[in-house]
């Protein structure tokens, strides 16, 4: 069932619900009333709200700030928030203004004056775990915003910082950091040669974002675009330059699914010892130490 089917006064045949179980329209007071059909939005005007989202992906709208009055945002986080009361509402691209009136209507509100980006509403449990590496300190706007959206979409964040291939001494010394995670992110602008290297590290799920950080020839990004999207290292998928929003919800994607997995594989390795055991006393055996122990 998605939010369509949805209705107010209760769930589809429900004590006070004005349609049927068959959708048809039912009767109160002894008198007829049409269906109320959710149409999936709310219709604020300037915008179509996109409320059923989160029943089709998981996850709610978001709002892109960028090009919006600050009024618009802070309307639009309030419709999302009355749709979705259990999700947190998020806005991205925010200006200064915006910002500012996002925390006078939320004082609640959760704010990255790096990544441009507000929260409001309870975030979701993390599940699985993202790492967000920059190659400068210059990028670190892009990877706050996928940082802040990874949180948003319900993944662990962990952040690395300043370790570009000018000083790939730094990166190694990371690389535990890096294998223990379930997807990475890595930003980097310049030559955006970062994501080859980590990719050739580590065999971890890579999302590569390229910045708009460099020099003329940089071509505002399209030089560290074209370097990931050419990489020689296997498994690195790069999104749009300087969209860490973009990168952020692909990387908790991952992670939700892979921390899953993760908790339904230790329940079904638990009752496979259990299940060896028991066969051990029934049959009056042992079977040899490697045998016993399923490798995680």
């Amino acid at each position: 069932m998605t939010s369509r089917d949805i209705v107010p006064g209760g769930l589809p045949g429900s004590p006070g619900s004005p349609v049927g179980g068959d959708g048809q329209a039912g009767t109160r007071n002894g008198t007829t009333e049409p269906a109320t059909v959710d149409p999936g939005y709310v219709d604020l005007g300037y915008a179509r709200l996109d409320t059923d989202r989160l029943s089709r992906t998981g996850d709610p709208e978001v709002v892109y700030g960028a090009g919006k009055s600050p009024a618009q945002v802070v309307d639009l986080l309030r419709a999302l928030r009355d749709a979705h009361p259990g999700r947190a509402a998020l806005a991205t691209r925010l200006d200064a203004d915006a910002i500012t009136l996002i925390r006078s209507a939320f004082p609640d509100a959760r704010i990255d004056e790096t990544a441009r980006a507000a929260t409001v509403g309870p975030l979701p449990e993390p599940t699985g775990m993202v790492c967000v590496v920059a190659a400068g300190t210059s990028d670190a706007r892009v990877a706050a915003e996928a940082a802040f959206t990874v949180q948003s979409f319900g993944g662990g964040v962990h952040r690395i910082s300043d370790v570009g291939v000018a000083g790939v001494h730094r990166l190694l010394d990371a690389k535990d950091q890096l294998d223990a995670a379930d997807c990475l992110i890595v930003v980097a602008g310049m030559e955006g040669a970062l994501p080859s290297v980590v990719g050739g590290l580590t065999g971890v799920p890579l999302v590569a974002v390229p910045t708009s950080v460099g020099y003329g020839a940089s071509f505002g990004g399209v030089a560290a675009l074209l370097a990931m999207l050419n990489s020689c290292a296997p498994g690195v998928v790069v999104s749009n330059i300087d969209n860490g929003f973009g990168a952020g919800v692909f990387a908790a994607r991952v992670a939700r699914r892979a921390g899953n997995g993760q908790a339904v594989s230790h329940q079904v390795t638990d009752h496979q010892v259990t299940d060896h055991r028991a066969s051990d006393q029934n049959a009056g055996t042992r079977h040899p130490p490697e045998h016993r122990v399923v490798d995680q």
